[in-house]
């Protein structure tokens, strides 16, 4: 635990509380510690995410990869998706009771991914002395005004508090401000005497009884503030004046006749130990930063603003500070430009993929820690060295249950479940030319600790996948999309898999013409393929669109042209869009 010295004790107690024991004041001191330390705790998890438009190899192996670093670091791994779960994939994490992973849309760097300045919110009606004080503890320029309910309200500046004191004010600035007396007493060291601190200086000015009593009745008027010394004449006169309250100077006591009449006309009396030139010129600090500072057209952030797009805000406005807000609009703390010069990017490991174009977005943003995949080598970019683990296996989850198995970790049920899951999808049941021995052995091996048939969850888990009538032709299409490069050629090919031959034959008449239109979207893709595969005749009818697309596919797997399938190429033996068409296209597109 933290300890805390005597001394620093001492100066924490002149910060947030002189009436606090010791004992509450380590307590306080630790809970500030634990908060600060759980900030930076959660700023700094670890994101572990598959490709857009996941498949469900993506979703379990980010879930199970997660887990497993979070019990071998103890640190914060958290799985997250780059869209949609599909069918198949819902059907498995309901089977096993897991939850999806949470949808991360980008991973630009966010306000929350940087040190925010815990700068704590004050109240609308406290003093400018006090203000003032605040910042010289804190060390900071700006302070927020908050309600209970962390609304922020305004913001008062170093630079507020300075023209106030600069501009010249005529006598009845205390009252228009609307000053508390709990304010005046507190600016002045004072003691009330009669009335309440709770009560305001609303009406009347300021004005120091300089002159003997006989000339006073001639310029004190009603709900007047009157600054005063010991004199009797003075205070009685100014009470019969109707003064709302009278400031008696240099610790002078009040006699029990001035009590008495004060209570009775409803006059405050304050004590100062201040003499009255002194308490003169400390008064107008009495007043509340309400009154000075700024409430419209504030110029807040939410933690979850992208760095980049408020840098110019930032660069534009001459304010040195800026208020952050949570979610639901209360504040949280502050940030300046010189923030934005240590922000880090999120934390992410990449698994089922290494193409940037497959990655979510803001990938460019990120510090990717790791990669691990069953694909070829893409198109991604890191800053620093990485963990980099790909192999040629049919799955990315066989590899995490090589992990699991190296570390010596217990492959629970559910994490079985997923992985097992995983594999059955992306082999097709083992028969996909992707498929390895090392991948069946593993399927079946966590099969038994899951408590499945293998064979008998398959066909479940693809008839769940093949629920296809209820989606628009644009779910269908993203659903298992990914995009490629080949030197200056780009490409996307998507795939369905599916038992049923009669839904595959519907699927093509929908999605044959939706090919055109999705190519007029984005000009940018020269080619675009999709694979409706099905699963028990082990072969593909791949749909082309673009320029010269279908030409070269059939120039690739020699097919001869057809006049009766135009814009379509039958693969028999193709099920595999990874090893058996990705290589072949990339390989045409290269020669």
């Amino acid at each position: 635990m933290f300890a805390l010295t005597v001394r620093k004790i001492w100066v924490i107690k002149r910060k947030i509380g002189e009436n606090m024991t010791n004992r509450e004041i380590v307590g306080q001191w630790d809970g500030r510690k634990e908060k600060a330390n759980m900030a930076e705790y959660n700023k700094h998890k670890t994101i572990v995410i598959g490709h857009k438009n996941p498949d469900t190899d993506s979703i379990c192996s980010a879930i199970c990869y997660a887990n497993l670093k979070r019990i071998l670091t103890g640190q914060d791994y958290v799985p997250g998706r780059a869209g949609h779960v599909n069918e198949e994939t819902q059907f498995v994490l309901k089977y096993f009771g897991v939850q999806a992973p949470e949808l991360i849309e980008h991973v630009k760097t966010e306000v929350r991914d940087i040190d925010i300045r815990q700068t704590k919110g004050v109240k609308r009606n406290i003093s400018l002395k006090k203000a003032w004080n605040t910042m010289q503890d804190a060390n900071v320029v700006t302070l927020p005004a908050v309600t209970e309910d962390g609304i922020l309200e305004g913001l008062i500046t170093v630079g507020d508090i300075a023209q106030s004191y600069m501009n010249v004010y005529d006598s009845s600035i205390l009252s228009k401000a609307n000053t508390q007396y709990s304010n005046i007493v507190e600016t002045l060291e004072g003691h009330l005497v009669i009335g309440s601190e709770e009560n305001y200086f609303n009406e009347g000015k300021v004005l120091i009884a300089a002159a003997n009593p006989d000339m006073m009745e001639y310029y004190i008027s009603k709900n007047d503030l009157v600054i005063l010394g010991n004199r009797y004449e003075s205070q009685l006169c100014a009470i019969e004046m109707e003064a709302a309250c009278i400031i008696v100077c240099e610790g002078a006591a009040v006699s029990m006749t001035i009590k008495k009449l004060a209570q009775e006309r409803g006059c405050t009396v304050i004590t100062t130990p201040y003499d009255t030139y002194t308490a003169a010129r400390l008064i107008n600090q009495s007043m509340p930063i309400s009154y000075f500072m700024k409430t419209e057209n504030l110029i807040t952030f939410e933690e979850t603003d992208v760095i980049d797009e408020i840098k110019e805000v930032m660069a534009s406005k001459r304010h040195r500070d800026f208020p952050i807000l949570d979610k639901n609009g209360k504040y949280m703390g502050m940030i300046s430009r010189r923030n934005l010069l240590g922000a880090r990017g999120k934390s992410l490991i990449m698994v089922d993929h290494n193409e940037k174009t497959q990655a979510v977005d803001g990938i460019e943003n990120a510090r990717i820690l790791e990669i691990i995949d069953h694909h070829r080598l893409g198109t991604i970019e890191t800053m620093s060295p990485v963990f980099f683990r790909n192999q040629p296996l049919g799955c990315t989850a066989t590899i995490i249950y090589q992990m699991y198995q190296e570390a010596g970790v217990k492959v629970e049920k559910e994490i079985a479940g997923l992985l097992c899951s995983a594999i059955i999808s992306d082999t097709l049941l083992f028969r996909s030319p992707t498929c390895t021995q090392v991948d069946k052995k593993a399927a079946l091996e966590l099969a038994e600790i899951a408590g499945i048939d293998a064979e008998t969850y398959a066909m479940e888990m693809f008839a769940a996948a093949s629920n296809l009538k209820t989606k628009s032709d644009e779910e269908i299409f993203y659903q298992d999309f990914k995009r490629f490069t080949a030197g200056k050629v780009s490409f996307g090919v998507g795939q369905i898999s599916s038992l049923n031959e009669q839904e595959l034959e519907q699927l093509q008449e929908r999605l044959q013409p939706y090919l055109k239109k999705v190519h007029e979207m984005h000009p940018d893709v020269n080619m675009i393929f999709f694979m409706l595969t099905n699963i028990l005749t082990e072969s593909t009818l791949l749909l082309c669109e673009g320029s010269g697309a279908e030409a070269m596919i059939r120039e690739t797997f020699h097919m001869e042209e057809s006049k009766e399938n135009k814009g379509s190429v039958e693969l028999p033996g193709v099920v595999s869009r990874k090893k058996q068409l990705i290589p072949a296209i990339v390989m045409a597109l290269q020669e």
